[in-house]
């Protein structure tokens, strides 16, 4: 019987007073941390969760996330982790996919009302009970009618909590991550996958308890929360939250908490790169930090070898993916790095190279990478038909072309599936297509990624219009972004007369650009 929160609770018993977690300049303890976590659990389970719920939580990074998090955990219920960035019908359709009896929603700033739109998304569902908002205040009164807040569960709850017994096999964790439908489909993890990758991960940054680490990357990602948070929390080290990425604060916080390990996606290390400004002891920094991870997509070479030379220290590239838990392969210490490999597979996991009827290919040769371990996913939740496309004669076939060198070391060469990486956030085309022609002006729209500099891909719509319509790109990139989240809405459209098409009708996506 193994529970992931045990990766909390260990170390808040080794270093009970020792800061987990620094936010805004205030300090929460490993014991202080657990203790909220252990109020939590008992304010669900008076509530009625049960062992196998699912329980929803969108939270920025705060030090709440954590709380909730662990809280869900030691409840024995299933973390089901959104995006902050969806809206209502997103919100909806998550919440009634995987079945959740209860919701944890931040509040939200006025840029981003959070709380608005996970309400009206959870009002439109079938199966959720219980919705709390998270407050910056947990004393402070919801700012929505009618509802409770994380702050009111935890009141008068004991910091004492007996763990519902989980086993290692039992689902810990629902990550949604986009599908060959379009639709968002949710992985579930099991703690076995979790509690094994996040030790795994300590390896990989060379993490123990006496590092800092710089949390910039959203805590509801698969890649910070496994790589960064549940790592930090296993070693016992301390992890500096920041809810939003600004080259400024990033280097600000680096040089006042002394930071050692930073982790982030390809378009951080070109904006941290690029910031001009002098105020920062930059050669403090760089002899601060020992470890630089990059994820989520690649990394162009010629920005890694620019940002290592400026700041001194290396930057380990690696491959994962939600249905991971997430790294499958790493440029470990231990074997050595390559410029634009995703490195060698970590320990427990095999990794290997096959073309359309799972032969293994020889080095050099390009084909799917597949691999097994004990990473790899309990399967979609509901979705018997895709698991037996993905989960495959016991490898998860990834849908990535990738290729081996004669070293071991893989490369990324090309994507099977259509999907687009936004500053590392993943984005399906057809979810966007199928926005975009709800809108009476559109008849026909095709969605690309296009390269982006800055973006690493920039979301591209080539628009085929109504007869007789009209509307601006600004109208209907308005039109879209108001019904998706605001990391997947077009930035550019192209209005085009009609699509290059195939003979049996396939819009040929590979013409347009």
């Amino acid at each position: 019987m193994i529970n992931l929160s045990v990766i909390l609770e260990d170390s808040a018993r080794k270093f009970p007073n020792k800061d987990a977690f620094v936010f805004m300049d205030k300090q929460f303890s490993y014991n202080q941390i657990n203790a909220a976590a252990n109020q939590v659990a008992n304010g669900l389970v008076e509530n009625g969760i049960q062992k196998g719920d699912r329980v929803a939580l969108s939270c920025l990074n705060l030090p709440f996330f954590p709380i909730a998090y662990f809280g869900i955990l030691k409840a024995g219920a299933i973390v089901v982790p959104l995006s902050v960035l969806l809206k209502r019908d997103e919100i909806e359709y998550h919440l009634n996919d995987s079945g959740a009896k209860a919701y944890f929603c931040f509040e939200g700033t006025p840029e981003l009302p959070m709380a608005i739109e996970g309400k009206a998304g959870f009002d439109a569902t079938d199966s959720c009970e219980q919705f709390y908002v998270i407050t910056g205040n947990p004393t402070a009164p919801s700012p929505i009618k009618n509802t409770k807040t994380l702050g009111s569960l935890m009141a008068n709850q004991s910091p004492v909590f007996e763990n519902i017994q989980t086993s290692a096999d039992d689902t810990a964790l629902i990550i949604y991550t986009s599908g060959t439908t379009g639709k968002p489909k949710g992985a579930e993890l099991s703690h076995s996958n979790l509690i094994h990758n996040a030790m795994l991960s300590t390896d990989i940054t060379n993490l123990n308890c006496d590092d800092k680490q710089l949390i910039v990357l959203p805590l509801f990602h698969i890649f910070a929360m496994t790589v960064l948070m549940n790592a930090g929390l296993y070693k016992g080290a301390t992890s500096v939250l920041l809810p939003r990425f600004d080259a400024e604060t990033v280097l600000g916080l680096m040089q006042k908490h002394t930071v050692t390990v930073f982790a982030g996606v390809p378009t951080m290390y070109w904006g941290l790169l690029n910031y001009e400004n002098t105020q920062f002891d930059l050669k403090a920094i760089a002899k601060n930090l020992k470890t630089c991870v990059s994820g989520g997509a690649a990394l162009p070479v010629n920005v890694l070898e620019e940002f290592e030379k400026k700041f001194e220290v290396p930057i380990l590239e690696g491959y994962g993916m939600s249905e991971g838990s997430p790294v499958v392969t790493f440029n470990q210490k231990a074997f050595g790095k390559k410029a634009g490999s995703v490195g060698t597979p970590v320990w427990g996991v095999e990794v290997k190279i096959v073309d359309e009827n799972d032969n293994e290919l020889p080095v050099g040769e390009k084909g799917e990478l597949i691999y097994r371990g004990h990473n790899v996913m309990k399967g979609y939740f509901n979705r018997p038909e895709e698991n037996k496309v993905t989960l495959k004669n016991g490898w998860l076939h990834s849908g990535d072309v990738a290729i081996k060198d004669e070293d071991g070391f893989f490369f990324i060469v090309d994507r099977t599936k259509e999907m687009i990486i936004r500053k590392g956030l993943n984005v399906y085309p057809r979810e966007i297509e199928e926005v975009m022609m709800k809108h009476e002006a559109v008849s026909m729209v095709a969605v690309i990624g296009v390269p982006n500099e800055e973006s690493g891909e920039e979301i591209k719509a080539c628009v085929v219009l109504q007869k007789d319509a009209k509307i601006s790109e600004k109208e209907l990139i308005a039109y879209t972004k108001d019904h998706i989240a605001a990391y997947k809405y077009p930035r550019i459209i192209e209005f085009m007369d009609a699509l290059p098409m195939s003979a049996t009708g396939k819009i040929l996506k590979k013409e347009l650009s």
